[in-house]
């Protein structure tokens, strides 16, 4: 470590080092916090630089980590595009272990890291390969869309990935050019359902979760709306469509946060994981958050003391077969390939079309 640093003990030198992190994080880590993760960070930092490492940050991560020790930060395309052009030689991937692994197949020839092996995802834990290719035999010359939400063996098997961010463009851009007019999107069930009602292309869906979006209720939303009448309510399109017909604003993280840094509402409420929140209000101060707090207990296996033993120790390092690597890199590449969506989703459809619905497999 640096001169004047010690081993994880909040010295002046790091107290220095760290001091425009904390004037940003401040409102949102309490001191006796910032005198643990201070070291911590500043031995992550000196470390990764060290070790020519960056850290990929997913929006779930808590500030000390998302603010502290991110080098690319935000929602999963973001991520992803971020890792393919990254020059490292060592990526660590703050987020889950499907994050980590198509960071690995985008950038075969790299070191890609997660802190801890069990940060997994329950929508990635709904659906298999073997469901896959059943799937396809049950709909044969329909595309596939699959939801970077899942593992590389599952998105080896389909056509082009997705993210929330650009769902309904890439269903749209695969139905033109199979020529058909129905797709199969996995494996998010209330995503596939608030695609369908901005699309008019046909959706079936699988039914997969997130467990933390899925625990949102209209009854919620309206709870909020009542005690915070001000309030702007986004919500991420994981959430069952009757949440997003009766919020304001639905789209991925990363819409969300534009969202808040352009308009800059007095007061807002993201209905998603509550890390997200925190994050953006580090960059929002003059906005009031409320925080409806649907914790996700994968993302919070990631912590500034397992990602400082990953780069330490150079352990949990991520591999996939490469085999299912040059396939699943297909599908990532066309969803990457295609340029970013030029509007969040519309949610004027998605209240207007209530009738629509899709094949639930």
């Amino acid at each position: 470590m640096p001169d004047g640093f010690s081993d994880f003990e909040f010295t002046p030198a790091i107290e220095g080092a760290t001091s425009a992190l904390w004037d940003k994080m401040k409102s949102h880590v309490t001191p006796l916090e910032w005198r643990v993760h201070a070291p911590l960070i500043a031995a992550i930092n000196e470390l990764k630089r060290a070790k020519n490492a960056v850290i990929l940050a997913h929006n779930y991560m808590t500030p000390e980590i998302f603010h502290g020790v991110g080098d690319y930060v935000g929602d999963s395309l973001g991520l992803a595009r971020e890792a393919a052009k990254s020059d490292a030689a060592i990526i660590v991937q703050a987020g889950v272990h499907f994050m980590a692994e198509t960071s690995k197949v985008l950038c075969p020839d790299k070191t890609v890291l997660i802190p801890d092996r069990e940060a997994g995802c329950s929508l990635a834990a709904s659906i298999t390969a073997k469901d896959v290719r059943l799937i396809k035999q049950r709909y044969p010359g329909l595309p596939v869309v699959t939801y970077v939400n899942t593992t590389a063996d599952v998105k080896a098997e389909t056509d082009i990935c997705c993210t929330s961010a650009n769902a309904v463009q890439v269903v749209e851009a695969v139905a033109r050019e199979w020529g058909v007019d129905r797709v199969i999107l996995l494996p998010d069930e209330f995503l596939a359902r608030n695609v369908a009602r901005q699309t008019d292309i046909g959706i079936i869906a699988w039914a997969g979760r997130c467990e933390v979006h899925e625990r949102f209720t209209a009854a919620d939303i309206l709870e909020l709306r009542a005690a915070y009448p001000q309030a702007q309510i986004l919500a991420h399109p994981e959430c069952p469509a009757e949440v997003l017909e009766v919020s304001d604003f639905a789209g991925s993280t990363a819409a969300m946060s534009e969202f808040v840094m352009q308009k800059k509402p007095k007061q807002v409420v993201l209905i998603t994981e509550c890390s997200m929140a925190d994050n953006v209000a580090c960059d929002a101060p003059d906005t009031e958050f409320v925080r409806p707090c649907n914790l996700c207990p994968h993302m919070k296996r990631i912590t500034l003391q397992n990602i400082y033993d990953a780069l330490v120790r150079d352990q949990f390092e991520v591999t996939v077969d490469p085999a299912v690597a040059v396939r699943a890199r297909a599908a990532v590449q066309r969803m990457i390939d295609l340029p970013p969506p030029a509007v969040p989703a519309r949610y004027d459809l998605i209240k207007a079309r209530r009738h629509v619905d899709v094949e639930l497999i």
